[in-house]
C-alpha cells in the first residue's frame, strides 16, 4: 500500500492505534483513519491489543510464535478494499462481489481473499519479484470455482 511506505514498524502501528483512539473518542477522522477504524471495528478481538499501547508497538509475530500479527491481517484487508475500490488488478471487483453474494458476508468473502493475497505477497517477497498479478486473479477466480 503506497500511502505507508517510507514508514516503520511502529509508525504503522501508531496510525491504528491513533485511528482506534481517534473513532473511540467520537472525533473527527481523516479518510484513511476511518478505513482503518472500520477495519478494526470488524476486528473486536484485536481492541484489546490495541488499547494495550506500547505493547502494542513493541509485539513481535513471528511465524515460529504461533500468533496472528494483527497489524498484518488488518493491513491486508485495508489493500484488499483499495483492490477493489479501484478494480485493480481489473476484474478483482467482480470477484469479490461474487464471493461476498455467495458467502452472504463482504467480510467472509475479504477473508477468503486475504489467504490468495498473503500467499502472492509472500512468493513475490521470498522470489525478490513483484507479485504476480495474473496469478493472483487465477488464484481468487479459483475461489470461486470451489
Amino acid at each position: 500500500m503506497p500511502v505507508f511506505s517510507g514508514q516503520d514498524r511502529e509508525q504503522l502501528r501508531q496510525m491504528y492505534l491513533n485511528a482506534w483512539r481517534k473513532y473511540t473518542a467520537r472525533q473527527p477522522l481523516e479518510p484513511l483513519e476511518a478505513q482503518i477504524a472500520a477495519v478494526i471495528a470488524e476486528h473486536p478481538e484485536h481492541v484489546p491489543l490495541l488499547e494495550s499501547g506500547p505493547d502494542a508497538l513493541a509485539a513481535d509475530y513471528t511465524p515460529d510464535g504461533g500468533r496472528e500479527n494483527p497489524f498484518l491481517h488488518m493491513g491486508l484487508h485495508l489493500a484488499l478494499r483499495e483492490q477493489v475500490a479501484t478494480d485493480r488488478p481489473a476484474g478483482i471487483a467482480r470477484i469479490h462481489r461474487a464471493l461476498a453474494q455467495r458467502l452472504v458476508n463482504p467480510h467472509g468473502a475479504e477473508h477468503t481473499m486475504l489467504e490468495v493475497l498473503a500467499e502472492v505477497l509472500w512468493e513475490g517477497q521470498h522470489s525478490g519479484r513483484a507479485p504476480d498479478e495474473q496469478r493472483y486473479l487465477e488464484r481468487l477466480r479459483a475461489l470461486l470455482a470451489r
